[in-house]
Order: C-alpha cells, then structure tokens, then sequence
C-alpha cells in the first residue's frame, strides 16, 4: 500500500510538475491596479488581452459605485444561508426576471458559480435511463458534469452535425429500451477557438430525433446577438435552445452563473440542484451589482459595438498580416503558432518583457505538441491604436520565432 501523499509527491501533474519554474510569472501571474486595457505586471505597465471583461463593465463608474453603495448598505453575509431556507431576496428574483428577459426563457435560478452550476445541473437533468450526447471541444465543466453520469454517455467530433446525427441514433435506439431521455450538450462560443456551436443546425435535428437541448452560453452571453441575448439569438434560434446556461464571470465582469428554462424545469433544479440547495445564497452586493451590470447592458447597446469594433479590427488586422486566427466568429481571438514549449516560454517572455504586452499561453498538454495559441479578448475599452501596436508586436516575434530566435535557452534581451 503508498501513502496518497507519496503519490502525490511523485506525480505532480501535466501542468503541476511545471510549478516551480512558471508560478507567478505564466501560471498564477497577479495583475494590478484598475481593471483595464492598461495593468501592471510586476512593477510595469502592460497591455492586457487577458481578461474576460468584455463590455468593459468591471471598471465602470456606475457599476463601482452600485458595488460599493450595496457592499455599506448590506455587507457580504446578507442573505445569511442557502437560498432555500433563509437566502433569499427581492433582488435576487429581480435579477432572475431580468436575465429571463435578456435570454428569452420563462424563468431563471441563479447559482453561485458557474463551473459548480454546469457539473450540478447536468446531474440534476439526467439518471442513469438516460443518454448524454456531448461535443468534443466542451468545456471542462461539461466533461466532469458527464463523468457524473451513470447512464451512457456519446460524444461527435466538436461541430461535426453528421457525426452528432449518427450519436443521436445510437442514443435513441438505446432510450427505446430503458424509457429514458436524451440530452445534447454543446456550447454557443467556444472559448479556445472562438467559433460558434452549430445550434441552429442541432435544433433542426429535432425534426428527426426526441432530444433537449443545454448550451452553455458562457462567452456569448452580452456579446451574441442584437441585444446580447446569445449565440442563440445571433443565430435565430434561441426558441430551440431548452436549457441556457450563461455566467457572470464575462460580460457581467463579476462571479456566478445562472440556467435558464421553462418555469417547470427552473423550478425542479431550484429544488433539486444540490450544489444550490446545500449553498449560501449569492451575497447581495454581488446581486445588486449584477443588476446594475444588467441594466448598462440593456441600456447601452454601444458598449457591445465597442467591443466589436476593437475585435473586427483585431481579427482583419491579424489576418491581414498573416496570422492564423482559425474559425473564429466571437470576440475570442486565437493565434496559431508552431513550436515547442521552450519556444512558447521565450516568446510569452519577450512578448511582455519587451513589447509589454500580456496575453495568455496555451501549450502541451492542454493543445498537441508543437503548438502555440495565443489567446486574445478584446474588450471594449481597448482601442484601436491597442490593436495596431499588438499586430505590429506580434509580427516581430513571429519573425524571430521562424529565425529560430527563441529556441536558446536565454533571450538577449534579458
């Protein structure tokens, strides 16, 4: 028998085993001062492309007072416990009817995290009569709602409709015979690549297959459609999306999440859901910051131009200058290199040592060996003269990744 502590010891992980040498600089990094385009990162000003405040709310005058006022008038431990026995609120149910109105959907639970809600909901939907049918490239909080899953489970290849077609029969022909169900999982935007779930064609396959369908609606949200409703609404079908999922932790520049559906099936996760039922309810600060964020939304359609104005901006002028930015169709914007991690560690150094830029990384074991993605999120207070320079910087480090420039152990320049 090994002590679990031993083990722990001697397998530290794919990314855990890297810890001495990345922790505080490209995992863990601390960005300071005001929530921006501009930031410090140890002592100097970058240009951040790393955070998820897309409509540039996290800073905005209105929701940092509205943040603070709530925060003097109520503290954080108001309501004191779960929402189900003393949790909850006013503010909370108008918050709820607000998201239903932005997303179209009878009725809305509100949930604390958004991580938590996924893998909580999706074993609150399902039991083991029933079969999951889930695209490839989910979310991390999909995979591990599934792995709950004591009944069968299918995956097709990530947007694949003909490949889904043929899972669809499969989990049909299996729910004839345990009288069970069938639900589809996918996402609106996907938030390593950008592109967009192919909802509009999965909810035509209703028209030849009994299923329900959850989208987990997490970068789409404020940023999709006319009105911010969603990739669904972007697409023309949100009518056909029966569970939506979207979370604060985007547009909102805040924390939680919440699901919307039918007023029935809202009704049986509020008193089903066990990471809600058994959780404190979201403090009030947070909900009535919330529904500051939710009224600026609504009020200010231009914040949502802004920031696709910097993003069309960004993914032309990247284009443009040979970059491979992949499908994307979101503001999320990827780089496509080729190289090897010390390659990838060289080039993320220079890039913020010497242009002063912050972006993130993704590499082995999270993408193939021998790729690089540099992942952007314009927002919509950065600026056009932002998108200029990080084009221009990122030009002259593709040159010097193609020389073989960063393939030294040490950059020059350091």
């Amino acid at each position: 028998m090994r002590d679990l502590f031993d083990k722990i010891r001697e397998n530290r992980g794919p990314l855990g085993k890297h810890a001495k040498e990345s922790h505080g600089y490209f995992t863990f990094p601390k960005l300071e001062g005001d929530i921006s385009n501009r930031m410090i990162f140890r002592g100097k000003e970058r240009l951040v492309w790393s955070l998820n405040n897309y409509l540039g709310l996290a800073n905005h005058p209105e929701v940092r007072k509205a943040d603070a006022d709530a925060a003097a008038q109520y503290g954080f431990a108001q309501p004191m416990g779960a929402r189900m026995m003393s949790g909850n609120s006013n503010f909370h149910e108008q918050l709820e009817a607000g998201l239903s109105e932005l997303v179209k959907k009878e009725d809305t639970i509100l949930c604390n995290f958004g991580y938590q809600a996924m893998v909580s909901a999706i074993d609150c939907l399902v039991d083991r009569h029933d079969v999951i049918v889930y695209d490839a490239e989910s979310h991390a909080c999909i995979i591990d709602g599934v792995r709950l899953h004591m009944g069968k489970r299918f995956v097709y290849p990530h947007n694949d409709i003909a490949n889904l077609e043929k899972q669809l029969e499969r989990a049909t022909k299996l729910v004839e015979g345990t009288n069970g169900s069938i639900l589809v999982l996918t996402e609106g935007v996907f938030g390593m690549s950008g592109n967009q779930g192919k909802l509009k064609e999965i909810v035509e396959l209703k028209k030849k297959f009994t299923f329900r369908l959850f989208v987990d609606d997490a970068h789409g949200c404020g940023t999709m459609g006319p009105t911010g409703g969603g990739t669904g609404e972007a697409q023309g079908c949100q009518d056909g999306i029966d569970i939506y999922f979207g979370t604060f932790a985007k547009s909102f520049a805040l924390i939680g999440g919440y699901i919307s559906s039918t007023e029935d099936v809202v009704e049986y996760l509020r008193y089903n859901m066990r990471s809600q039922i058994f959780a404190k309810s979201l403090p009030l600060p947070l909900v009535v910051g919330l529904l500051k964020r939710l009224e600026l939304m609504n009020k200010h359609p231009e914040l949502r131009q802004q920031l696709w104005n910097v993003t069309n901006a960004l993914q032309s002028g990247l284009r443009e200058a040979g970059f491979n930015i992949g499908t994307t169709s979101s503001p999320v914007t990827p780089v496509y290199l080729n190289g090897s991690i010390p390659e990838a560690t060289n080039l993320i150094l220079d890039l913020r040592e010497n242009y002063n830029i912050f972006c993130s990384m993704v590499v082995y074991p999270v993408i193939p060996k021998g790729q690089i993605i540099l992942r952007l999120i314009p927002t919509a207070v950065h600026t056009l003269d932002d998108v200029k320079y990080t084009v221009d910087a990122f030009s002259a480090i593709r040159n010097k990744l193609v020389s073989g420039q960063y393939q030294s152990e040490k950059i020059a320049a350091f």
